[in-house]
């Protein structure tokens, strides 16, 4: 059973870019690190405590290159406090060695996908977004090197028992933090349903706190869902360029807001950076 958080806090991600989404789908997708600097403080005034990092290259391609991961850290860091997490998901570009470069620039919290999925259109079909054990254990011996803390990321009941296995061979510790992941357009990955989320919520192992990510429509419904069952939530464009069925998001923030203002109305507070660090066993900043 997850350990949850405190009842009246909850932790909001935002997930500002991803590897997919990208301006000709929504032009308000932040791709340069000045873009993703602005966003991020927008969103932290809104209520986000962490912001998970994908990085572009000047053309707006994924790229696994340190030094942009560095000025979009330092960029965030000149403008507020918080939670860095980069992402190792990379993009259908990048290799193994090179998703996982990210972790040179530093940040407190990186992503650990715990499962392999097959990606099933676009210029990609059929290559495999390739997770194995062996893979996932290198990851988190990297993070473990550096003091970085996973967010692993499930997308399926199956990926659960990888989490369980990094647990009892004590690999990763607690608080062990569990990303929900649903509604990918991948083979083996699970509908972004209630009756999906409930279950995995079910069988989370002791000591986790878990986040809800819902792609696409259900977004909200299901990180509000998340948020009722003691969780923490995560939006952003990277998981869903729309704030309503046909309308654009404008930004970001405006999705953050959203968020945290029902949060609000079921009496969570959206966590401050500093309180999410205590909360998640992360170190404090020296500012904190």
């Amino acid at each position: 059973m997850a350990q949850g958080i405190p009842s009246d806090k909850v932790i909001i991600t935002v997930a500002q870019t991803g590897a997919i989404t990208n301006k000709s789908l929504n032009p308000a997708v932040p791709e340069q690190p000045e873009e993703i600097a602005a966003s991020a403080y927008e969103c932290f005034n809104e209520g986000a405590a962490i912001v998970h990092v994908h990085a572009r290259d000047a053309g707006g391609v994924n790229t696994s290159e340190v030094d942009i991961f560095k000025d979009i850290h330092g960029r965030i860091r000149e403008k507020c406090d918080l939670i860095i997490q980069d992402s190792t998901g990379g993009g259908p570009n990048l290799s193994q060695e090179e998703r996982i470069m990210c972790l040179k620039a530093g940040p407190e919290m990186a992503s650990l996908n715990m499962g392999s999925l097959m990606r099933v259109s676009g210029p990609y079909k059929g290559v495999a977004w390739s997770n194995l054990p062996d893979e996932i254990d290198w990851y988190v011996e990297q993070m473990t090197l550096k003091g970085i803390k996973p967010e692993m990321e499930v997308y399926s009941h199956a990926m659960l028992g990888e989490v369980r296995r990094l647990i009892a061979e004590d690999r990763v510790q607690p608080p062990y933090y569990v990303n929900i992941v649903l509604g990918m357009r991948y083979q083996g990955a699970e509908p972004a349903t209630p009756q999906n989320l409930a279950s995995m919520v079910r069988q989370l192992p002791e000591g986790a706190i878990f986040n809800t990510t819902a792609v696409g429509a259900a977004q909200a419904t299901l990180g509000v869902m998340g948020m009722i069952m003691g969780g923490c939530v995560r939006v952003g464009l990277e998981d869903n360029i729309y704030y309503a069925k046909g309308q654009l998001a404008a930004s970001n923030s405006e999705l953050v807001a959203r968020i945290a203002r029902i949060a609000r109305e079921l009496g969570k507070e959206p966590a401050t950076p500093a309180e999410a660090r205590q909360i998640l066993g992360l170190k404090p900043l020296a500012t904190d």
